[in-house]
């Protein structure tokens, strides 16, 4: 639990928000950045790793409310914390290979169901993550019930956002080169 005052308390919010404002930046700047004429072969990867980040952090998600539910507080918090270091990872993974790959694009029969799936991952990422922050944040300063008010509409996004994001990657996979 951190323990802090009103100055410090405002200090993080503010960076929460310049952070997330950083990081809306530099994914709509990765449409722009012209690409090397070869990607570095080991990025070709990347998508399955971010898939795997994706659903783990879904399933660490769903493990992380049974272990609130059932009072195992500290476990919760572990499994949240390891939720955000590989949203982080997926994060820089992300911008990595969106920096030397061009986008990959659908070609399946099922067009409406991923570009609704893809619109709502990528909207719905994008509005969650201050939430999200902010909720781990209460969390973190032992503020329950800022963190339960936040998580009551932040958790299920974040769950739904870490799935569509395994599906994007699912319905995709045979298109990247």
């Amino acid at each position: 639990m951190i323990m802090e005052g009103k100055e410090a308390k405002k200090s993080v919010k503010v960076a929460i928000w310049v952070f997330t404002v950083v990081v809306y930046s530099l994914v709509m700047a990765l449409h722009y950045i012209p690409k090397p004429d070869a990607a570095p072969e080991f990025t070709k990867m990347l998508p399955a790793l971010n898939a795997t980040i994706n659903g783990t952090c879904f399933a660490l998600l769903i493990l992380s409310l049974l272990m609130v539910k059932s009072g195992k507080v500290v476990l919760h918090q572990r499994l949240n914390t390891l939720a955000m270091i590989l949203s982080v990872f997926f994060l820089l993974s992300y911008v990595l290979y969106h920096v030397t790959n061009g986008d990959t694009t659908y070609q399946g029969n099922s067009r409406t169901v991923y570009y609704l799936l893809l619109f709502s991952h990528i909207s719905l990422a994008g509005l969650s993550l201050p939430a999200i922050l902010l909720a781990y944040y209460a969390g973190l300063r032992g503020d329950i019930i800022r963190h339960k008010k936040l998580v009551r509409y932040t958790y299920p996004v974040w769950l739904y956002v870490t799935l569509t994001g395994v599906l994007v990657y699912w319905m995709l996979s045979p298109y990247y080169v």
